[in-house]
């Protein structure tokens, strides 16, 4: 099983770091017998699995119910939870039952979303204990004060600012952080100079890895299709024709056939 201190091996020796999300029990027996190095239960699940616009309807309860999930099924890898909306902002005590409570649901780091006003909270959590994955560029939860999911840092001022809190989220303790969504020279800039590694999405090649959302990378949102996604299998149209296929079966009294009776 990998822990933070492969993270940063792996980015020492130049070796490329793979995530992807998870929300389901099923969906982690498969991933834990694959390459793959580390998880994410990202608050995307609040789109992904229970079709809101947004992250912003992710709550601690939902979380806690796919990271329970998630871990039922992983033995082998390692296991990042998202902090939902407004978690880590509400008081220190708040921020602090909730982490308590994803460490127990199987969790073993949460990620933060932001630098301004985080970098005390990140600061304490580390100190406790608890390890903290960054996250810059575009932050999902923030999306409707930056407008929509929109490329950032695209001129010099917007990406000094990044990479400055990259910077500080490294000092406050960070022991990786996910670049998403920003030009793909920024991301190089600021994977070279950190020591910790970064985690790419729509951020280009030269991030420490890359994350995907699960149901992306399958192909399984036909109508989702990001610049920075690459569909790995057509898995709408494969699980559709499977359904329909049952589906004929049964009408043409094909299923089900000897060998599925007793």
């Amino acid at each position: 099983m990998k822990t933070i201190q492969d993270f940063q091996i792996m980015k020492n020796e130049k070796k490329k770091i793979s995530l992807v999300t998870c929300y389901d029990y099923w969906s982690a027996r498969i991933i834990d017998e694959s390459d793959i190095d580390a998880v994410l239960v990202g608050d995307s699940a609040a789109m992904v699995m229970h079709g809101f616009e947004t992250t912003v309807n992710a709550e601690l309860k939902m979380m806690c119910y796919h990271i329970e999930a998630v871990k039922r099924g992983l033995k082998n890898k390692f296991l990042i939870g998202d902090l939902p909306f407004l978690a880590h902002r509400k008081n220190l005590n708040y921020l602090m039952e909730s982490v308590d409570r994803f460490i127990k649901a199987g969790a073993q780091a949460v990620k933060i979303e932001g630098a301004d006003g985080n970098l005390e909270m990140i600061e304490h959590l580390v100190k406790s204990g608890v390890p903290v994955m960054g996250h810059l560029g575009l932050t999902p939860q923030s999306v409707h004060q930056l407008g929509g999911f929109k490329l950032q840092g695209k001129d010099e001022l917007t990406a000094k600012k990044i990479f400055q809190d990259s910077l500080l989220l490294q000092q406050a303790g960070c022991f990786s952080i996910v670049l998403e969504m920003i030009p793909a020279e920024t991301a190089k800039k600021i994977t070279d100079e950190l020591e910790i590694p970064t985690i790419g999405i729509g951020a280009g090649t030269f991030t420490s890895g890359q994350v995907l959302v699960l149901q992306d990378l399958l192909g399984l949102n036909k109508n989702f299709n990001p610049k920075f996604v690459r569909k790995y299998l057509d898995g709408y149209d494969l699980i559709k024709t499977a359904l329909n296929n049952f589906n004929k079966d049964i009408k043409e009294e094909k299923f089900p056939g000897i060998n599925e009776s007793y």
